[in-house]
């Protein structure tokens, strides 16, 4: 069983930054394709970005290239999203997940294809 616990979320105006983690337990991150996702009031859930588990491959959504960067620390187990250049239309619930994969450098982009979530942190943009 993998648990996975978000923290980092917060108030900040347009421009700004914040940085999301994710710290997992009960399986290594190297041993797991991460991802980030966000729900917005009344919309689905949406992919934002994914890191493999071995080599570090990337993956965002397009409206967040450029301004968010997915990155992983193995030594403590952790999983980050660096957020610049908030944007209101950011403003959403962010949710790690994660699926276990076996020695692979594959990413996931579809919320159906994790198996394994966080509570979620709230994230909130002024303008």
């Amino acid at each position: 069983q993998v648990q996975l616990v978000e923290s980092g979320g917060g108030l900040v105006q347009a421009g700004g930054s914040l940085r999301l983690s994710c710290a997992a337990s009960g399986r290594t991150v190297t041993t797991l394709a991460m991802g980030w996702l966000r729900q917005a009031p009344g919309k689905e859930r949406e992919f934002v970005a994914a890191i493999s588990a071995i080599g570090g491959r990337t993956y965002y959504e397009d409206s967040v290239k450029g301004r968010f960067t997915i990155s992983r620390d193995n030594a403590k187990n952790t999983v980050y999203l660096q957020m610049n250049s908030l944007k209101p239309e950011d403003t959403a619930v962010y949710y790690c997940a994660a699926r276990p994969v076996s020695y692979s450098n594959i990413y996931f982009q579809r919320k159906g294809d994790y198996d394994y979530w966080g509570q979620g942190t709230q994230v909130t943009v002024s303008s």
